[in-house]
């Protein structure tokens, strides 16, 4: 009979990690994790000390921090891998998951699919022939070297992009090896484990390669298990369950979708709802069933694009997914920085970036042009992101895979913040009050369209101090609506107490954030 060795990658929730850890083994099976070392050293440590005492459990010998789209991902799945084949010599099968992923069968079910076949079950498709890109760079992913990860180092990683392109610094993939792509969700066979173990030893050349492509994750094992299993032993497809959206973003299952998850045809799916108690608690039940029959009809995508469809055409008969989702979650964070001197911010936040790991995005209700990723047309204007505010958030969130974010806004934005505030997620907010000179006031007012170059001084003269009570004004309003967690960061404060607040508010040891607030030109106008 199989026996299935889960490769677990988790960066969150230690609790649920024990969870998912103790009913897969209690089934017999086994599990080898890797706790992205970006955590905190405690989460980690809890879930070494509930899991010590359990044989079917090994961990990592070797914690990395993990990026979305970075070799890191590739490695920390390397690194559990062979704590796996080391600790269970037993284990025929080994299975990719996720914190996320839960099983929609029971073990019984998932050993005897895994006997029917002796095949592996990984998306491998031909990368340039395929059409598994929908957007965004392709080829560009592998004849360039990446070197910096988009999400944390977006300029860093262009530039070093637009200058090998400038320069035609293209390089060749290693000529005896097909690039595919597909789902980083695989299960694999024993055997094929080995042989993919012994080739990264073996090819430095190729490790070489895919070290420096972009997005690995999607084309590392793709490739080498076809390039190493005869094509008859191979099935095109993940056991994993996931659907996604018209903005790209991963379907979230709740309580009220057990059903339709147990009728379709796979193992296990992604993604659940960390809030989806209910349902993680029924799966987890079903997992350990020895009798129930499962019937098989795998209407869920299609079934998912009708009902999307017809909400499109206005014939929808449910709220739409922006209505129904109300909040961002509880499981989150959303830190504020509200700053009238839009400069002061964009470098507090560029360098909050580059001490810490949380994502941190500018003016993003307030300007235009402010970097933003695709998020299927929600992002395209101002209009757009605010009116579909906390679709756009958790859109972010998912983006980035994270449950802290950071965010710049404009103090007269007090809807935005009211309503944010207002959210079950935990909301903080650091509010930068400025101090503002007359010049700056006046560039102020011909920024925003009040002045011209042409504007006599005497009108200034009038205009400056209503300018000056307005923006006293909205600093007010903050005050007066009692935020819970209002922090105000004043320009003229030292370095110390600046480090206090920041540690305070972005919740990282004080010498982290005394880091922070070092250079002197800061917080200077």
């Amino acid at each position: 009979m199989a026996k299935i060795a889960f490769i677990l990658l988790c960066h969150k929730d230690p609790e649920a990690i024990i969870r998912q850890a103790e009913m897969l083994t209690a089934a017999g099976d086994y599990i080898a994790i890797h706790f992205d070392a970006r955590a905190k050293p405690e989460a980690f440590r809890q879930i070494r000390a509930a899991l010590a005492q359990n044989p079917n459990v090994a961990f990592a010998k070797k914690r990395i921090k993990c990026g979305w789209g970075a070799w890191s991902l590739v490695q920390a799945t390397l690194y559990a891998v062979e704590a796996a084949v080391e600790s269970f010599p037993r284990a025929t099968h080994f299975y990719m998951l996720s914190g996320d992923c839960a099983p929609i069968k029971s073990a019984r079910f998932a050993h005897q699919f895994l006997d029917n076949r002796d095949v592996d079950y990984v998306e491998s498709f031909d990368y340039f022939d395929s059409d598994w890109i929908k957007t965004g760079m392709k080829e560009e992913r592998l004849i360039y070297r990446h070197f910096f990860n988009e999400r944390s180092q977006p300029k860093r990683f262009y530039a070093t992009y637009n200058m090998q392109r400038k320069l035609g610094l293209k390089r060749p993939i290693p000529h005896d090896i097909q690039i595919q792509i597909g789902s980083q969700w695989w299960c694999l066979r024993r055997r094929t484990v080995e042989w993919i173990l012994d080739f990264t030893r073996k090819r430095r050349d190729v490790m070489r390669f895919f070290r420096t492509t972009w997005i690995p994750d999607e084309t590392f094992f793709q490739t080498l298990v076809r390039h190493l299993v005869p094509e008859r032993e191979i099935e095109t497809r993940t056991l994993t369950f996931l659907m996604f959206t018209d903005y790209g973003m991963p379907v979230t299952f709740y309580n009220d979708h057990y059903d339709l998850l147990l009728s379709q045809d796979y193992l296990f799916a992604r993604k659940i709802s960390p809030e989806a108690l209910e349902l993680k608690r029924r799966l987890g039940t079903l997992y350990s069933d020895e009798v129930t029959q499962f019937q098989i009809s795998n209407e869920g995508r299609s079934l998912f694009q009708f009902l999307t469809a017809r909400g499109r055409e206005g014939r929808r008969f449910a709220q739409r997914f922006w209505e129904t989702e109300s909040t961002l979650g509880r499981e989150r964070e959303l830190m504020i920085v509200v700053c009238k001197k839009w400069h002061v911010a964009k470098r507090l936040l560029e360098r909050i970036r580059q001490v810490t790991n949380v994502p941190a995005i500018e003016y993003l209700f307030n300007e235009e042009g402010t970097a933003l990723p695709d998020l299927g047309g929600l992002q395209a204007t101002l209009a757009k992101r605010t009116r579909h505010r906390r679709a756009l958030m958790r859109m972010l969130f998912d983006y980035y895979e994270t449950d802290r974010l950071l965010v710049c806004m404009d103090p007269g934005s007090i809807d935005l913040l009211q309503d944010f505030c207002g959210d079950r997620a935990v909301t903080k907010l650091l509010e930068i009050q400025c101090q503002f000179t007359d010049d700056y006031l006046t560039g102020h007012a011909m920024r925003v369209g009040l002045a011209g170059e042409q504007t006599p001084p005497e009108t200034l003269e009038r205009l400056l101090p209503t300018i000056r009570g307005d923006m006293t004004y909205e600093s007010d309003r903050i005050r007066d609506s009692e935020f819970e967690n209002h922090m105000i960061l004043r320009q003229s404060d030292d370095r110390g107490l600046r480090a206090d607040l920041l540690a305070r508010f972005l919740d990282i040891p004080r010498e982290k954030a005394q880091e922070i607030a070092e250079p002197e030109h800061l917080f200077a106008d």
